[in-house]
């Protein structure tokens, strides 16, 4: 009897003690689902392509991120710490797929800014939105992200920058209008971005009687010389919406050492001074020259001071509206938790706390009520002097 009763009782104890144990497993989960101190640091993770072909985005990108958070944050009385995620874009969807569960799993992360590139975020959308962690893409502009019978980003995806429904259309309306083209070659290089692009502004050209040749190139491919020989001699554009402006000027380089009249016409990926600077070609962009906003002024002076010696480009103030906009949606979970923020009370309060007077890329920002997308969003085209310089023309 007393080996029976020994035996229950260390029973007891060990139903007790997993009980116990179980307990204090659930504890971090319980006081995550309660939210996270709004006193304490909060951390946004911004995903974008450090690394790789498309690095100067990134890089960009990362300065005009952190001067947000450094200058934006204090104002909200928030602390944020801005961590990192690299999404090289020749390696696929994989690294978007991991830092997704990483970031997941740290609960300090209240927001995603990014993934920047349209393949990152149809590769990771579901992971954040089965957590209910809003990510806002300062770049990512495929239409079918957002738009479409299946789209392929979730409700928990953001962008501040129109997409390609506007910017391809936009782009072969000028082409027909402005430049007059008649036969147009239009490429793509295998990858969601350049495909959807490369498919709006073949269909608006087709429907205008413009002569269009469409080829096909790896995204891994350096030398064009073997495709420029496949573009006509009377072409009057070359539609090349990549995402390395470097390529962009390669194959500029190319056609003029094989005879050929063809101007590169860029998309938003193709933009970068310094890096793409073959004139006569055109390139695309969401925005115009945050510099002819009075407004910006000392934004402009604040972020150059602390990036001395760097121009201001068209990938990162984009990227300070994004931040712009996480952060008002954390100041406002944090008002309406008491002093405690969900990443569900951030998704939630996403478009509530983006109406913003003076936006950095010009008038007043707010998203459309049908979409995650901005609402009026427009694309400006400009064109690339002798000098290298880029030249608005609409």
């Amino acid at each position: 009897m007393k080996r029976r009763t020994g035996l229950l009782a260390a029973a007891v104890v060990a139903v007790l003690a997993s009980l116990l144990a179980a307990s204090a497993d659930a504890a971090p989960a319980q006081r995550a689902a309660a939210g996270q101190n709004c006193k304490s640091t909060l951390k946004i993770a911004f995903v974008t392509p450090l690394t790789g072909g498309a690095a100067f985005l990134g890089q960009e990108q990362l300065t005009w991120a952190r001067y947000a958070v450094k200058t934006l944050a204090p104002k909200l009385g928030l602390k944020v710490q801005l961590i990192t995620g690299d999404t090289p874009v020749e390696q696929g969807p994989a690294p978007a797929q991991s830092l997704a569960q990483k970031f997941v799993a740290d609960k300090k992360v209240v927001a995603i800014i990014g993934p920047s590139t349209s393949g990152a975020v149809a590769a990771s959308s579901q992971t954040y939105f089965e957590a209910k962690l809003a990510h806002i893409s300062p770049s990512a502009t495929r239409t079918s992200l957002t738009k479409g019978a299946t789209k392929e980003a979730t409700p928990a995806f953001f962008r501040v920058v129109p997409d390609d429904g506007i910017q391809g259309p936009n782009d072969a309306k000028f082409m027909v209008d402005k430049l007059k083209v008649k036969k147009v070659v239009v490429l793509d290089f295998q990858e969601p971005y350049s495909q959807g692009l490369a498919g709006q502004v073949e269909t608006y050209l087709k429907s205008k009687g413009v002569d269009v040749t469409h080829l096909s190139i790896a995204n891994t491919v350096t030398d064009f010389s073997s495709f420029v020989t496949k573009v006509p001699n009377d072409a009057d554009i070359v539609f090349f919406p990549t995402q390395k402006p470097e390529d962009a000027q390669t194959f500029a380089q190319q056609l003029i050492e094989q005879g050929k009249k063809a101007h590169v016409f860029g998309g938003d990926g193709s933009n970068g001074p310094g890096k793409f600077k073959a004139p006569g070609s055109y390139v695309s962009n969401f925005a115009a020259p945050i510099s002819l906003f009075p407004y910006n002024k000392s934004i402009i002076a604040g972020w150059q001071k602390d990036n001395a010696g760097k121009e201001v480009g068209s990938f990162g103030p984009p990227t300070y509206g994004a931040v712009q906009v996480a952060l008002n949606a954390i100041k406002l979970a944090c008002a309406g938790g008491k002093g405690t923020v969900t990443r569900a009370a951030v998704f939630h309060n996403v478009k509530k706390g983006a109406h913003i007077k003076n936006w950095i890329l010009g008038g007043n920002f707010q998203f459309s009520t049908k979409t995650n997308d901005p609402l009026n969003g427009k694309f400006y085209i400009f064109q690339i002097q002798s000098n290298g310089d880029y030249k608005l023309v609409q």
